[in-house]
């Protein structure tokens, strides 16, 4: 069918007034309780089948549609981070600690007004659509192997997920077939010393001086151990340590991330690693634990489902561009729908044109709200098409 663009645009209205709800009042990964209330009290008022409660915090609506044709599902995340939100705008977070700071607020207000589309035109839609509000997808393991255990891709033909990215220009689009966002391990060093005074350093084992040998020589795994073909990040973004200016500290922690798109190489990371910690642990003799957390698989888009998205995308005649773009080293759980069926995972731009929008989990966060009626519109041409090609049955 085609789209009824008169209809979109009014629910984009809408679609705003959710967004910021959910903005000023977000929750964390499978505490999403009041939004996952929200939502399914939503769908259930249009018309749709719902299950409440998958995952733990998850929603799955079902709408069988008039006419014959395949089953599509659409995934939105749900949570929020534990940032502060510091924006000067009238839907700032009104949960202290607590903010949107990914733009998961957008997913589920575009998916929101897409179910409500369908529900407007069912009798004129091809096939089923099964839409998807996972909780969890910003903490491992994260809520789609829980959905997907719940069912959720029971039926299913193809899933599609997009996420509003910041990086991009309001409207862009761009995915790629095959590896399109890498594989996001975790980590975490604690170094035990022997705290003492300041002033008589001979007598203690210092465990921050052990940490900050670690944040730099750790630096040598990617640039000295990885093959500069190959692609991989090991970033630390924490390090706790002290407890005064005039103590020698006892304890250091140190965390991050590393991400890369082959086992092969999380493997020799992980190895490289392990190596380096015990060395430098032993040179200042200090004991230490090495935990490492096996994260995401990496996305994997089906070559003809991105083939598709970058078509219908080009056909609609987006506000911005239509791209097959690079690799991204960030992480998400649709990771595990690809894996099961085929499908995509694509980028709708959401940021300013000049570039200066705030990065993604930023306490400045924010998209242009435009992005939203862009995505909703892709998806649910992105899932027409998809449900009327029997080539793929």
């Amino acid at each position: 069918m085609g789209i009824h663009e008169q209809d979109l645009a009014a629910l984009h209205e809408q679609a705003v007034a959710w967004r910021r709800h959910l903005h000023m009042h977000p929750e964390l990964s499978f505490q999403e309780t009041r939004t996952a209330a929200m939502i399914a009290d939503l769908l259930e008022a249009w018309g749709l089948a719902v299950r409440r409660g998958v995952a733990g915090t998850g929603v799955i609506a079902t709408l069988e549609g008039g006419l014959p044709g395949r089953t599509i599902a659409l995934r939105a995340d749900i949570d929020a981070l534990p940032i502060q939100d510091e924006k000067e705008t009238e839907y700032a977070s009104t949960v202290p600690g607590v903010m949107h700071a990914c733009g998961h607020d957008g997913h589920t207000a575009q998916l929101l007004a897409a179910a409500r589309y369908y529900s407007m035109h069912r009798e004129e839609t091809a096939g089923t659509r099964v839409f998807l509000f996972q909780p969890g997808e910003e903490v491992l393991p994260g809520g789609a192997l829980g959905m997907i255990a719940a069912g959720a891709l029971d039926g299913v033909d193809a899933v599609y997920g997009i996420h509003l990215w910041s990086p991009f220009p309001c409207g862009t689009v761009a995915t790629r077939p095959g590896p399109f966002m890498a594989e996001p391990d975790e980590f975490e060093i604690e170094i035990a010393g022997q705290g003492g005074h300041a002033g008589l350093p001979h007598e203690a084992k210092d465990a921050l001086v052990a940490g900050a040998h670690l944040v730099v020589a750790l630096q040598t795994v990617v640039s000295r151990s990885v093959d500069p073909l190959e692609a991989a990040v090991l970033s630390i973004g924490q390090i706790r340590a002290g407890t005064a200016r005039n103590v020698i500290a006892d304890s250091c922690r140190l965390s991050g991330t590393i991400r890369s798109f082959d086992p092969r190489v999380r493997e020799l990371v992980r190895g490289r690693m392990d190596d380096i910690i015990r060395h430098t642990c032993e040179l200042h003799g200090v004991d230490y634990s090495f935990e490492f957390y096996e994260g995401y698989p990496p996305v994997v888009n089906d070559a003809a489902e991105a083939d598709r998205v970058l078509r219908v995308a080009s056909e609609l005649h987006a506000a911005g561009e239509v791209r097959q773009c690079e690799r991204i080293m960030a992480g998400e759980d649709f990771a595990y729908y690809l894996k099961e069926r085929p499908g995509c995972f694509f980028f709708v731009g959401a940021g300013r044109a000049d570039g200066t929008s705030a990065p993604h989990h930023h306490p400045g966060f924010d998209i242009d709200e435009r992005a939203m009626l862009h995505a909703a519109r892709l998806l649910i041409a992105v899932a027409d098409d998809a449900a009327g090609d029997s080539g793929r049955a």
